[in-house]
């Protein structure tokens, strides 16, 4: 059988499973603590919108999206994780067409049959094993487990491609009632932190207004097509956002002259 092997593995996150659970131990005691009312958020996601920096930074934020969406969700079918390259040129986008996803906390079943269903379907989806060796989406992978430890796993990696095309692929997906749809993304890179926060705040209010245009007036994200399409099939679907957390690398580290911007969102 094929495997997608890990390859940010104590790096971006630990290589040990017991050291995982215990950064989403933290991170919930420190939630739990801040009183958090997840009753509140009036919205059932069909998607969320993730950073994917090294848990130290943007694992607390990635984490109350994921706490937030199998509070509201239960259990899920599969888990459809979407993400940009960082290493590797890509034309389109790169589907994992592999068996099982290895994790420090197990291998996930990834689900072929309905990967290899959505190549069929949309022309701008192949198959690069070296677009797969991409920390955006991986690091989604150990929140995943942890929360729908059941759930089938689908991961695509896009690099050159059009947010409308791919805004057509999470509509089909959509449709799908079983289904959870993850947007990997971080915000502005290496400004002061009072440049960084003006950028972000694009970003964020375009994220809670639906609104492609806030997003174009000066957001800087890596993740941006990714954005852009889930925000575009939120709109077409009458779907509601609500913006859950937002924080810099300057709350880990106190340098507040280059950081970076992380955000989590719910949709549905």
């Amino acid at each position: 059988m094929s495997r997608r092997e890990s390859a940010v593995a104590g790096s971006f996150y630990p290589a040990e499973c017991s050291e995982i659970e215990r950064y989403i131990t933290h991170f919930n005691t420190v939630l739990d603590k801040n009183d958090f009312n997840i009753e509140s958020v009036e919205i059932v996601p069909k998607a969320v919108i993730v950073p994917h920096a090294g848990y130290i930074y943007s694992g607390f934020t990635a984490n109350v999206a994921y706490r937030c969406a199998v509070q509201k969700r239960g259990k899920v079918k599969r888990v459809v994780v979407i993400g940009p390259s960082h290493r590797v040129y890509i034309n389109g986008a790169s589907i994992a067409l592999y068996d099982r996803y290895a994790s420090p906390c197990g291998e996930m079943q990834i689900d072929l049959a309905y990967s290899n269903g959505l190549k069929e379907r949309f022309g701008f989806l192949h198959f690069d094993p070296q677009a797969h060796h991409e920390h955006s989406t991986e690091v989604q992978v150990p929140f995943v487990q942890h929360y729908f430890p059941d759930a089938e796993l689908v991961e695509i990696v896009y690099g050159e491609l059009d947010s409308g095309e791919l805004s057509l692929l999470i509509d089909k997906v959509l449709e799908e009632s079983d289904t959870l749809v993850v947007i990997s993304t971080d915000l502005s890179h290496f400004y002061t932190k009072q440049v960084a926060k003006g950028l972000d705040m694009h970003c964020i209010e375009g994220m809670a207004d639906l609104d492609i245009s806030e997003l174009e007036s000066g957001c800087e994200a890596c993740g941006m097509i990714g954005v852009k399409a889930v925000i575009t099939a939120a709109k077409r679907t009458g779907f509601k956002s609500r913006v859950l957390d937002y924080r810099t690398s300057a709350d880990v580290t106190d340098d507040e002259q280059s950081v970076v911007g992380y955000v989590s969102c719910l949709i549905g």
